[in-house]
């Protein structure tokens, strides 16, 4: 068991994982009100494996996270109100609205964003790491991703390249057990996670992710060697999340008593309970943790429901980089002279008349409608002949008889 730091450290450690159990919580309770929408992924019961990482990183390094991140965005600073904000799609969160929780994303705190799909943000992690080599930054890049992406190709083309060029990267694993609703033993050949970057050159060590002061030792060691020794190296923390996959997971692949024995190592009660034992924090530090925790969280409730929704109007908005010269990152075929992706919102006016005039033909009433499948198509001449505007019979439509 790791040593305990100072009094003041374990404050702080103490009264961040309370702040991210109770924001969960609350986060939780707002999308059963229908007030943050689209998908919702909760970290209840991995808060010391959030902490302790983010604990021992400088403001420097990079973090990356994948989709279940509004705690990890909040132990590395950035502000509840505007990640509660971004659940419920308003301007002052953390990506306008736009992102949503699973892509929660703060570039001034270095949190590089949570991504959807699963092992999407192993490449990108080793892109941020070759950055910093390549620019001579001091700078770690923190990956931290779910046992479930340990199966994917990415890992190993990330692990391969990591080593490979000896990039500054911490990688580490948050095995909570589950991928989605499949358990790791039915999930990967190999059950010691920690062992599956040994072929790549990649050293793994397994450690307690329900204990807060391991974590911050582990980690700490993991990003030294990046640092110091450009020695990439792969952790396992063992960790449980007490809630579903997501907010619509039914929880049919767990028992009940498999989640109540993982609750007796609730990971804050526990850390509370050694800091009070060793005389390092008292029930009134705890009491006060719990209670900033909850202020904060209604704060940052209210601050959301006053933010506003985006305006329809910029729909079109921050979908492209704009840089210059710059590139056509799309191109939209629907007007007579095709136009760049990125000037979707301000796109040509015959374009625009096309998709009203398409619009205006999907709003018709309904009717019977001709199965192509068995009375033929119009082309072939099986249907009535097509008009023109001017009444003419349509170039390439004449009677073929």
């Amino acid at each position: 068991m790791a040593d305990l730091p100072d009094a003041a450290t374990c404050y702080e450690l103490l009264a961040r994982m309370a702040l991210i159990r109770r924001f969960e919580e609350e986060a939780g309770r707002q999308y059963q009100r229908a007030r943050a929408g689209g998908f919702l992924h909760l970290a209840i019961g991995e808060e010391a494996t959030i902490v302790g990482t983010t604990s021992v990183m400088r403001d420097e390094d990079f973090l990356i996270g994948t989709y279940r991140t509004h705690g990890h965005a909040i132990a590395r600073g950035t502000e509840p109100k505007r990640v509660m904000a971004e659940l419920f799609g308003r301007v002052d969160g953390t990506s306008g609205g736009r992102g949503g929780s699973m892509h929660i994303f703060d570039a001034e705190k270095r949190f590089m964003g949570g991504y959807g799909i699963v092992g999407g943000n192993l490449p990108i992690a080793a892109g941020l790491a070759l950055a910093s080599q390549y620019k001579g930054e001091d700078a770690v890049t923190v990956c931290m991703f779910g046992d479930g992406a340990s199966n994917t190709g990415n890992f190993g083309e990330t692990m391969n390249l990591a080593a490979l060029w000896k990039l500054p990267i911490l990688f580490l694993v948050e095995n909570n057990l589950y991928g989605m609703g499949t358990s790791v033993e039915r999930h990967s050949a190999q059950t010691d996670l920690s062992k599956k970057a040994e072929g790549y050159g990649i050293s793994g060590e397994r450690i307690d992710g329900m204990d807060v002061a391991e974590v911050r030792e582990g980690v700490a060691e993991g990003i030294r060697l990046a640092r110091e020794e450009q020695r990439p190296t792969l952790l396992e923390a063992f960790t449980y999340r007490y809630k579903g996959h997501s907010a619509a997971d039914p929880e049919v692949y767990r028992e009940r008593e498999e989640v109540e024995e993982w609750q007796e190592k609730d990971p804050i009660e526990s850390f509370a309970r050694r800091c009070r034992e060793a005389d390092v924090l008292g029930e009134r530090e705890v009491v006060q943790a719990r209670e900033a925790a909850e202020e904060t969280v209604k704060a940052a409730v209210k601050f959301a429901e006053e933010s506003p929704e985006p305006a329809l109007d910029t729909m079109y908005e921050n979908l492209y980089a704009q840089t210059e010269p710059g590139g056509w990152y799309a191109v939209d075929e629907r007007s007579p002279e095709p136009h760049r992706g990125e000037d979707e919102g301000h796109m040509p006016e015959a374009a625009r008349e096309l998709a009203e005039a398409g619009a205006a033909y999907a709003g018709q009433a309904e009717g019977p409608r001709p199965n192509p499948a068995a009375q033929g198509d119009v082309q072939e001449g099986d249907e009535e002949q097509v008009e023109a505007p001017d009444g003419d019979v349509a170039p390439g439509e004449e009677d073929k008889d």
